[in-house]
């Protein structure tokens, strides 16, 4: 393999953050952050933070390459005592340890936290106290981490135990799972670069972190690491010569038992990501797969497997080519090496050191720190927004705001030749009705009369900031076709000395990014305005429904809620109007009409030909019909209270609604509460065909798609009449959510989903859920189109809606919370100097019956350039766009081929980067674009997610269910889906309205002492350790110890304590921002929930097979060093 190229990667870590134009990166090796405890990593490839480079690098500084910022333009600018990195300017800097550390030591994936290991993440003083005894642990850890070294004897490693690849299953990770090779994960600097950035942890003893300026003699190793770059002898990993980096004794190499606490590293086996409820108990309570827990105090049993095969190292040290079969790895890496067959005494196993590789938490607090306090201006085009993870405010001056539309690159390639190269997709997540915060002023209502919107006669593009008047102003040109199209005089206004019209500050559609038109009646079906649209509830009343209390519930609940239906801005009352439906095998509608004095009741018995026998009086407004829908809503709980029944129809409730709406002449929405899989002799029955053995085979793909075409026709008649359908799931137990969700998705709607459905536990989130749902933002009737410039155009759409034709989104119903996700292509070639043009056009009808068009508008800058590509990057919104890829392609071809074309894209994007952009350095090296250097880790949290690795305990309607919500999500919640926010509870600054600092995914940040929290927008989990103080675990749970902790509480007690205010008062502002009310979860330390818990530390190995960061990253590595050379 050669050598020299680069790995694709970024400006390191010290660099400015790409694309930010101005702001000044933290560095992340460069400038110390106030406030982050040093060394939080440090090198990725730079010194520590704060670590000052004893030597001005040698060599020319160059500007950064693509990775940097304009900012620093390559070390000169930064403030003295902070030279940059090394002698490659400040774009490439590598994001290695510098060769001249000792290599990384690669964590056991689960490996425990041993006090004082690494360098503290952010605030995480007292985090880490091991699970274990500590005793062993400096030890080990110094060997695992320093001990990197290279010093070792044989060529073999010990077929660690328990791979990052192999199957989890097998064994505990034994110490360094990825033994030798591990080591120069990111590979050093050469020498001459002063000391290393991140290893520096390493070669200390282990007890304290670095500080800058100690000299660390022991470290200076030959420029390759071991490693990634081939060693010189063919010994295992360099010469022996080395002494072990730490000063802590070499322990005996550890084939042996875990660390403590290592045993139950990943994730549980289980639960998905949005775990329904705990299951029933029986389901947690069998042997797991992975080690025994008990050994989460003391060191746990030896594993009883024979070792996995795993990364064997290859004779010159590098990853070698022996392609071992991965047997847990899901197949997805296809070529793991395997370490470790040689005999000899195996070499201690090697550690690569987690805070030395690029940390989440440190790059949304650096964006928090540099973004968070000037307000956003969309004045210029292709401006890389703050990060989603920073509050900021918008100001539109021209483009829409980022919270209506994010791109995954702001900087476009001009030609498609250089776009296929890069391999980077130019995706847009548009969010077209979003929510805005209080401060920032919704988009403007422009009316122009019956004329409607002045439009590009070509395109039909609408009238925006782009266009360029011509001629005095009589006419314009279009921005996005170039055809010039006369001004209509009503709308003629002169121009100033610079060519923009007197006018401009006045009209939205010339100064704004985002805006309204009010449509006029040729932008209305059947050229007549619409009505009002309606809201139906529509009951399951089985007995299942019936015996959880689950119907009086929701008619109770309506009682009120139905006050609080939408409307427009200043109108008295809502106007929608409602109707109510119940059924089991049949359909009871209800006649509540305001001059009855009690409802009535009509049975449609004949579900094989749904029709709805009244008109007047089943849709109804709420105010005149008040007293009757109150009294249906007493009786209907009585009415059913002893049913027999159990069977249930679905097709027909759907529908029952649509043709009810399409006697009405209206739009709507019907939500559904139904319990069980459809059996009942009807149109769209379905049976039980959940089939686990189908995994990882072929026909896995036929779980995740509908069992009947069916209700694909149904929805497209649903569609048609503006018919949108919200879903309210209570299952027992197999319901076929693939199957069920089918019309919701299609019609813009919601699925909500409560497994195992208990009053007492569920309640609070089911009403929240419900409440919301019934009160939010929506459009109904919406099409939506995308325009772009000359060059590119919309090819692919990603999200919850319907299309006839290959341009036109259509939705029975679009929310506030809903995204569409759109893939551009390029068709010809761009110019830097016009860049390139987005219009989102939205024609939709109001809440209040208006037929209106919302307009967002974006410009983007275009490179011919990659390093200008890859410095205006969004991983975020990469992310996004991969994850909903890959959980459509899921349904067309094996899980395991969605995954390894993932990784190979991705590895793709970054050996683009490392060939083209990054200065020439050792192939050892891994080289990351600055803006993302988090590609690796957030990728392998989405290729460990319950759809494209479940553990045995997902359900196949759980993997369903999360596949149809990812695919409307917004860039914020995949964010925190997907690597979910850990906030140490016991840090919290009880005074102060702040939440305390985030720390990593990994169960060695957990402390024993302290209580966490942990939230992903479906689930809030509140973990507390066996070593919790009394007096905390009082104030929180109001009850004296820790084995009093009740596990079934589903929201914490309401105490009269500055603490128990500060947790209920994080809990709550938690809940505000995201669209589902969390299910709260309490988790002790040890208890079998803990497994449930564990599957969300996506930083460690998971039970399903899924990779630890740190080896992902070696396997990403590889992977690019392949296409490399």
């Amino acid at each position: 393999m050669s050598v020299n190229q680069q790995a694709h990667t970024g400006p390191p870590y010290g660099q400015p953050q790409p694309g930010y134009q101005g702001y000044q990166q933290p560095a992340y090796g460069g400038q110390p952050l106030p406030g982050v405890p040093q060394s939080q990593y440090g090198a990725y490839n730079g010194p520590m933070p704060g670590y000052q480079q004893p030597v001005p690098p040698q060599g020319s500084l160059r500007a950064p390459p693509t990775s940097g910022a304009p900012p620093p333009a390559s070390g000169a600018s930064l403030p003295s005592g902070h030279l940059p990195y090394s002698q490659f300017g400040h774009g490439d800097v590598q994001n290695g340890i510098p060769a001249s550390t000792a290599p990384m030591q690669r964590p056991p994936a689960s490996q425990p936290f041993l006090p004082g290991s690494a360098p503290t993440p952010v605030s995480q003083t007292s985090t880490f106290q091991q699970y274990g005894h500590p005793p062993a642990s400096v030890q080990q850890l110094s060997n695992h981490m320093a001990g990197m070294t290279i010093g070792s004897t044989t060529a073999s490693a010990p077929p660690p135990a328990g791979l990052g690849y192999g199957p989890p299953t097998s064994v505990p990770p034994v110490s360094g799972s990825f033994s030798a090779t591990g080591s120069g994960l990111y590979t050093p600097y050469t020498a001459s670069q002063g000391p290393p950035p991140t290893s520096v942890s390493q070669g200390l003893p282990l007890a304290q972190p670095p500080y800058p300026g100690q000299p660390i003699s022991t470290q200076r190793l030959p420029t390759q690491v071991p490693g990634f770059a081939p060693p010189p002898s063919s010994a295992g990993i360099g010469p022996s010569s080395y002494p072990p980096t730490t000063g802590a004794p070499r322990p005996p190499t550890m084939p042996g038992p875990p660390l403590p606490g290592q045993t139950v590293a990943g994730p549980p086996v289980s639960q998905p990501n949005h775990v329904s409820s705990p299951p029933p108990p029986s389901t947690m309570s069998g042997p797991h797969p992975g080690p025994p827990m008990s050994g989460l105090h003391g060191p746990p049993p030896p594993p009883t497997h024979p070792p996995q095969p795993g990364y064997q190292m290859q004779q010159n040290g590098s990853f070698g080519q022996v392609r071992g079969p991965q047997p847990n790895y899901g197949g997805a890496y296809p070529g793991t090496p395997n370490y470790g067959s040689q005999p000899g005494p195996p070499p201690p196993p090697k550690r690569l050191d987690p805070d030395s590789i690029p940390s989440p938490i440190q790059v949304i607090e650096d964006d928090r720190s540099n973004r968070g306090s000037e307000p956003f201006v969309t004045g210029v085009r292709g401006q890389v927004p703050p990060l989603v993870t920073t509050n900021f405010l918008v100001k539109d001056q021209g483009n829409a705001s980022p919270r209506y539309i994010r791109c995954t690159s702001y900087n476009i390639p001009c030609t498609s030749d250089m776009a296929k190269q890069s391999q980077v997709p130019l995706a847009a997540v548009i969010k077209p009705l979003a929510t805005l915060p209080p401060e920032e002023t919704l988009p403007y209502l422009v009316d122009h009369g019956e004329s409607g919107p002045v439009r590009c006669n070509r395109c039909k593009a609408y009238m925006c900031p782009f266009m360029q008047f011509i001629e005095g102003g009589r006419r314009f040109q279009c921005c996005f076709c170039s055809c010039v199209t006369e001004v209509p005089p009503h709308y003629f206004q002169h121009l100033d000395h610079t060519g923009k019209r007197v006018d401009f500050y006045d009209r939205p559609e010339l100064s704004l990014g985002s805006y309204e038109f009010l449509a006029t009646v040729d932008y209305c079906k059947n050229n007549k305005f619409p009505s009002p649209p309606a809201f139906i509830f529509m009951i399951d009343v089985s007995y299942n429904a019936m015996k959880s209390g689950l119907v009086r519930l929701i008619c109770e609940e309506l009682k009120s809620l139905l006050d609080y239906l939408p409307r427009e801005g200043n109108m008295e009352e809502s106007a929608i109007r409602v109707g109510f439906v119940t059924y089991n095998k049949v359909l009871h509608f209800y006649n509540v009409k305001s001059s009855l004095a009690q409802p009535q009741m009509m049975v449609v018995s004949d579900v094989a030909d749904m029709f709805v026998p009244l008109l007047d009086g089943f849709l109804v407004n709420v105010n005149e019909s008040r007293t009757v829908i109150a009294s249906l809503l007493d009786q209907i709980p009585e009415m059913f209270a002893d049913t027999r029944e159990t069977e249930t129809v679905f097709a027909p409730v759907i529908q029952a609604g649509l043709e009810a709406l399409k006697a009405a002449e209206c739009a709507g929405k019907l939500f559904i509460f139904h319990t069980s899989l459809p059996v009942a002799e009807a149109p769209g029955k379905l049976k039980n065909r959940d089939d686990k053995k189908l995994i990882n085979t072929d026909k896995e793909k036929t779980l995740f798609q509908p069992q009947t075409s069916f209700y694909n026709n149904l929805a497209k008649d649903c569609v048609a009449q503006g018919c949108c359908v919200d879903l309210f799931l209570f299952p027992n137990q197999y319901l076929d959510v693939a199957t069920l969700g089918v019309v919701t998705y299609q019609t813009g709607g919601s699925i909500y989903k409560y497994a195992y459905f208990q009053l007492e536990t569920d309640q609070d989130r089911f009403l929240n859920d419900l409440r919301r749902d019934v009160q939010k933002e929506v459009g109904f009737d919406a099409v939506m189109r995308v325009r772009t410039s000359t060059g590119i155009r919309a090819t692919d759409f990603f999200g919850a809606f319907y299309m006839s034709n290959t341009t036109d989104v259509e939705m029975a119903g679009l929310d506030c919370d809903k995204t569409i996700t759109v893939e551009f292509k390029h068709d010809d070639k761009l110019s830097e100097d016009s860049g390139a043009l987005l219009q989102c056009a939205l024609l939709y009808t109001s809440c209040a019956g208006q037929r209106r068009l919302r307009i967002h508008n974006l410009s983007l800058n275009c490179c011919t350039q990659l390093a200008d590509l890859y410095r205006n990057c969004e991983t975020d919104t990469l992310i996004n766009y991969l994850a909903k890829y890959a959980y459509r392609g899921v349904l067309s071809s094996p899980v395991k081929t969605v995954r390894d074309a993932l990784i190979n894209q991705c590895a793709q994007i970054l050996a683009c980067y490392r060939k083209n952009c990054a200065s020439p350095s050792s192939a050892g090296q891994l080289i990351l674009p600055e803006c993302m250097k988090l590609l690796p880790v957030y990728l392998n949290c989405v290729l460990k997610s319950d759809v494209l690795q479940p553990g045995p305990e997902v359900t196949t309607d759980d993997r369903a269910y999360i596949r149809q919500l990812v695919t409307s999500m917004d860039v914020a919640e995949t964010n925190v889906f997907f690597y979910p926010r850990l906030l140490p509870l016991t840090k919290a600054d009880v005074d102060s309205d702040s939440l305390p600092a985030a720390i990593r995914n990994s169960e060695e940040r957990l402390s024993k002492g302290d209580i966490y929290l942990l939230e992903n927008g479906l689930n809030i989990f509140v973990w507390v350790g066996v070593n919790v103080q009394q007096g905390l675990i009082q104030n929180l749970f109001g009850v004296s110890s820790f084995s009093q902790i009740s596990n079934a509480l589903s929201t914490l007690p309401v105490l009269e304590n500055p603490f128990s205010k500060k947790v209920r008062s994080i809990v709550d502002m938690l809940q505000v921002q995201r669209s589902r009310y969390m299910k709260l979860i309490i988790v002790k330390q040890e208890d079998k929930l803990e497994m449930l818990f564990k599957h969300f530390l996506v930083e460690d190995k998971s039970l399903s097979g899924g990779a630890s960061y740190v080896d992902f990253l070696c396997h990403m590595h590889k992977e690019i060093r392949q296409l490399l050379s």
